[in-house]
């Protein structure tokens, strides 16, 4: 940029200088320098300084699509080429009606190349889009029912907690990890860049609805990077530094009850008089039979009016007993993280967990008996660690340890539908650097099961998420 500068009679040190040498960018190129403070709102500033960088090269008669894409993908070739070539010079400002006047023949473009670069700036423009502010999303399974139901398409926002920048960068537009039809990777995992995450809007909260990435891929031999797993969406129940438990399945914080989701729903035992209720019924109530299984599935204000129902001896929801250990159940099953074999399994299960507190950035947890199960596979999967025990006896990274200060925060996610969610309570928590965004609204419902001209759940369009 120095020897470019300089072809345009500029001092070459302003290439040096952050900022002030896009501002000379912007003057050479003739855009008026409101320009500059584009470049300083995050993610339009992407957009921003491609189109600086092109009208800067146009300026200098690079005008080819070649040339073009060129100057944006691999800068730090073509322009110290551009700047030592005798035959590159400075035009003038691109963007004037006099540059464009005297170089009009030059500049002129086929249908194909519009039509050419047309496609491509829509395809960085939507990518820009997807990656930092807005995406849509689909439901696939019922873990958030009544909530969110299958089929519902959701608006997640990038900006409520800040754009995760891609650890994966380079993949194919528009598609996640697997391309269409083929089945093949949609990414080259050849790059993989930090974590970071621009500045937010807030913190992730309790009551939020959040999608992240699965975190049990990490186990899987499928293994992909953190930003091409399986996108997840549950209800964040625990924050970091929290301290949860569940008993009765009522989710406690600090001690204190959560408030209950409106949707929320369990499995329930249906006793009648031997005649059933009316499918009919069933149907308005939004209660839901499962395949495979003989318990109905319904939110309390829902159970409530069934029990009012003359042909209904009993109705109770079917909650797990205190004290009977699930193997099924976070941290259960994970027997290399016990610090002796013969430590036992915790008495935890889908209605009655913990109490456990949520890894928190900058916290120090002591190493044991008790901790280790909880916490061994964030420390080795998730923060990177080199994690080793044996003889009672604690490795870090070959180092003997005691404790450990959390580098990561992390959340504790349940689905609405709590006896029908694969959540936290079976894989524990959920790493800052996997949270993708905050479910915003719905915008289209469709309903498989539902007639040709009811399959559109009109009710449900444009609907917030609470």
């Amino acid at each position: 940029m120095w020897k470019l500068f300089e072809k345009a009679g500029v001092p070459g040190w302003k290439a040096l200088i952050p900022l002030y040498n896009a501002y000379t960018m912007i003057e050479l190129s003739g855009r008026p320098v409101w320009w500059w403070f584009l470049l300083l709102v995050p993610g339009l500033n992407i957009l921003v300084a491609f189109g600086v960088t092109i009208d800067f090269i146009k300026s200098y008669g690079k005008l080819s699509l070649g040339q073009i894409l060129g100057s944006v993908t691999i800068p730090f070739i073509l322009f110290p080429k551009w700047g030592f070539d005798k035959e590159t010079t400075y035009w003038g400002p691109s963007v004037t009606p006099e540059f464009k006047a005297k170089h009009q023949k030059k500049l002129a473009k086929s249908s194909a190349r519009e039509w050419t670069e047309a496609i491509i700036f829509a395809v960085v423009a939507a990518t820009l889009i997807r990656t930092l502010f807005i995406e849509a999303y689909t439901i696939p399974t019922p873990s958030m029912e009544r909530s969110l139901l299958v089929g519902d398409f959701l608006f997640v926002s990038k900006v409520n907690y800040g754009a995760r920048m891609p650890i994966t960068p380079v993949s194919f537009p528009f598609a996640h990890h697997t391309m269409p039809l083929i089945g093949t990777k949609a990414y080259w995992d050849g790059i993989k860049l930090p974590y970071y995450r621009l500045p937010g809007l807030s913190d992730v909260k309790k009551g939020d609805v959040v999608v992240f990435n699965y975190p049990m891929e990490a186990d899987t031999p499928l293994n992909r990077p953190v930003d091409k797993r399986e996108n997840y969406i549950k209800r964040c129940q625990g924050a970091p530094g929290d301290t949860i438990a569940l008993l009765q399945a009522q989710v406690y914080v600090d001690g204190k009850p959560m408030p209950n989701p409106p949707g929320s729903q369990i499995d329930y035992t249906v006793l009648d008089n031997g005649t059933p209720l009316n499918p009919d019924v069933l149907q308005e109530l939004e209660v839901t039979q499962y395949d495979n299984t003989l318990s109905p599935t319904m939110t309390k204000a829902s159970a409530a009016k069934i029990k009012g129902f003359s042909n209904i001896k009993s109705i109770a929801p079917n909650i797990a007993k205190l004290g009977v250990g699930d193997p099924s159940i976070f941290p259960n099953g994970t027997p290399q993280y016990k610090l002796k074999a013969t430590d036992k399994d915790f008495n935890w299960n889908v209605d009655n967990f913990g109490p456990i507190i949520v890894p928190k950035k900058g916290w120090t947890v002591k190493l044991d008996s008790l901790t280790l199960p909880v916490y061994g596979r964030a420390i080795e999967v998730y923060e990177g660690n080199k994690l080793e025990i044996a003889n009672g006896e604690v490795k870090i990274n070959g180092q003997k340890a005691t404790s450990y200060t959390f580098k990561m925060n992390y959340y504790w996610m349940m689905g609405d539908n709590r006896h029908d969610s694969a959540d936290s309570r079976y894989w524990g928590f959920v790493p800052e650097d996997h949270i993708v965004g905050k479910a915003l609204f719905i915008w289209m419902s469709w309903d498989d099961n539902a007639g040709f001209f009811s399959k559109i759940r009109w009710s449900r369009l444009f609907r917030g998420i609470n």
